[in-house]
């Protein structure tokens, strides 16, 4: 009976050691893949928070370049209604230009035109000169009175006189003052200046210049042309931008 009862609980203690043996091995299964779920959520956690930073910085970017984006519209606003202002200015200037020499555009003494981002005055150079020479006649000196005056509130502005000729030599009479005709324009054009200054133009204002025929505005195969390309161009610039092309020619 002893005996039997001893093998009874041999068995039944065997049993619960194999129970507790595969119930290790199945927890410890268990466990291993939990562990591995918990490394997978980690990793994911981590893919996910550079995932976050990353989204961030793309953010953080976007907003800079919209800024930068803001800014540029801003500034080429800016630009687009100075350059509408200065274009009406000009339009304006010209107009009242044009208002002051009114009588002598109608006679055909002179022609006042918008040149790029300039004005011009074309004067007609059988107003102000003889053939060949460059003293002022007085007829172009009331010309040049009146354009004077109608200058002197520009005050922005630089004046440029440039003399033009046809590209017919000068007589051998003259060429002992003005060899050529590049002589003959600078000196016509010189004294074109120094009228205006008397007439009370700042002399800091005035800049003399010629260009013989190498400026022509109509062929000069015709009369009608060589009397076109004959004149006296004043152009009124702006300082800025005088000084601009000051430093290029430098």
């Amino acid at each position: 009976m002893n005996n039997k009862i001893h093998i009874g609980i041999a068995v039944l203690a065997a049993a619960f050691i194999t129970s507790g043996c595969v119930s290790t091995g199945t927890f410890e299964k268990m466990q291993a893949e939990k562990n591995d779920e918990i490394k997978s959520l980690q990793q994911q956690k981590t893919a996910l928070e550079q995932d976050n930073t990353t989204l961030k910085q793309q953010i953080s970017s976007r907003d800079q370049q919209n800024l930068s984006m803001q800014q540029q519209v801003g500034s080429l606003e800016q630009q687009k209604a100075a350059l509408l202002a200065a274009s009406q200015e000009r339009q304006q200037q010209f107009d009242a230009l044009v208002k002051g020499l009114s009588q002598e555009v109608a006679k055909g003494q002179l022609q006042v035109r918008q040149y790029k981002d300039m004005l011009a005055v074309d004067l007609a150079e059988q107003i102000f000169f003889d053939s060949g020479k460059a003293t002022l006649k007085a007829g172009g000196k009331e010309v040049l009175t009146k354009v004077g005056e109608a200058l002197k509130g520009y005050e922005s502005k630089i004046i440029r006189v440039v003399g033009h000729t046809d590209n017919v030599p000068l007589a051998k009479s003259l060429q002992g003052t003005f060899p050529t005709n590049w002589e003959l324009s600078v000196a016509r054009a010189t004294n074109v200046v120094r009228y205006l200054q008397e007439v009370g133009i700042p002399p800091e204002r005035l800049v003399p210049a010629g260009r013989a025929e190498f400026d022509p505005v109509a062929p000069n195969d015709t009369p009608e042309g060589r009397k076109k390309n004959r004149r006296i161009e004043i152009m009124l610039i702006d300082k800025s931008l005088e000084s601009e092309m000051t430093k290029s020619a430098k």
